[in-house]
């Protein structure tokens, strides 16, 4: 790449962050990845990727940090955490991110960008980011990815607020670095209604795999669990036209069908849960069930599915 390229930070160099980094290095971008508890492993060994799509990568040396003071400013940073540590992580953020640095949240759940918003600097730009993608960490620094890797791109907010072609552009942008580096990236028009979209998937699939202790082939092989699916499926839409937001019942199905044809996944919040991490339940549920109550409309399959995890969640840790 040239002196004028961008220079790329990740924060949460875990599953989601590793994939996108090392393919974004791969690319020859100067990609920094801030770690936290593998820093030592992936400091002295790289990190390693094994895709079924892009053969095994493995990167290294790796510009790889333990602390954000040490990072260089970024005029990029993509976020992968958890979104259950948001309001902790915008002091990270600020104190590598560049001046007008954009920031992409690559989080599930809805809402995330407005709860981490109000704790980060004015100056930065704020993008929605949703990956579509089956990925995992097999361990230390090793990535394991399943199947797809699209990322959609959405302004969500920051200095260009009130400039709809400055916004574009800058969409634009982040959609190029990913495009060079060989993954799909679309730009979103509504920031909140295409996260109401991948809710549709989400919802379902993330909680019955902690619920049913089970990857989507078996929920998808059985009667009683398939019926389930689509219920949640056509409530998560319902509660989008119900805030505005218009999903065809059609997406919903193209979601069942497109994961019976998938290989054996076991969603995030399932390893989550094996590993004993919070469960990311305020954006996938509580914040979709809230702005569905009011606008006036109950959602009792999923408050029921909710109900159960919080459980299964308070006694897991």
């Amino acid at each position: 790449m040239t002196t004028q390229s961008p220079r790329i930070g990740i924060i949460g160099t875990g599953a989601i962050g590793g994939f996108y980094g090392v393919m974004l290095a791969r690319a020859g971008f100067d990609v920094h990845f801030l770690l936290r508890s593998e820093y030592a492993q992936v400091n002295e060994h790289g990190l390693r990727l094994n895709s079924t799509l892009h053969g095994e990568l493995h990167l290294h040396p790796v510009q790889a940090y333990a602390q954000a003071a040490d990072m260089p400013p970024c005029d990029w940073l993509l976020v992968g955490t958890k979104s259950t540590g948001n309001v902790d992580l915008a002091p990270t953020i600020a104190q590598v991110a560049a001046p007008d640095a954009k920031v992409i949240l690559l989080q599930n759940g809805l809402d995330v960008e407005d709860s981490l918003r109000e704790h980060l600097p004015a100056s930065l730009h704020l993008l929605g980011g949703l990956c579509y993608i089956g990925v995992h960490r097999s361990g230390p620094g090793v990535v394991e990815h399943q199947a797809l890797g699209r990322v959609n791109l959405g302004y969500h907010s920051g200095t260009a607020a009130n400039d709809e072609a400055r916004q574009k552009a800058i969409v634009e942008a982040g959609a190029a670095l990913f495009h060079t580096a060989g993954i799909e990236s679309q730009a979103m028009a509504n920031v909140h209604q295409a996260r109401w979209h991948k809710l549709v998937w989400n919802v379902p699939y993330n909680g019955l795999s902690v619920l049913l202790g089970s990857g989507t082939t078996a929920m998808m092989a059985d009667e009683s669990s398939r019926a389930l699916i689509q219920a949640l499926m056509a409530e998560v839409v319902q509660g989008a036209h119900a805030c505005g937001h218009d999903i065809p019942q059609s997406y919903a199905e193209q979601m069942f069908t497109m994961t019976e044809s998938m290989e054996d996944y076991l969603p995030s919040m399932y390893h989550d849960h094996a590993h004993k991490r919070p469960l990311e339940l305020a954006a996938i549920y509580a914040r979709p069930l809230a702005a569905a109550k009011a606008a006036g409309c109950e959602l009792p399959r999923i408050q029921a599915l909710y109900q159960a995890l919080s459980f299964i969640d308070r006694h897991n840790r």
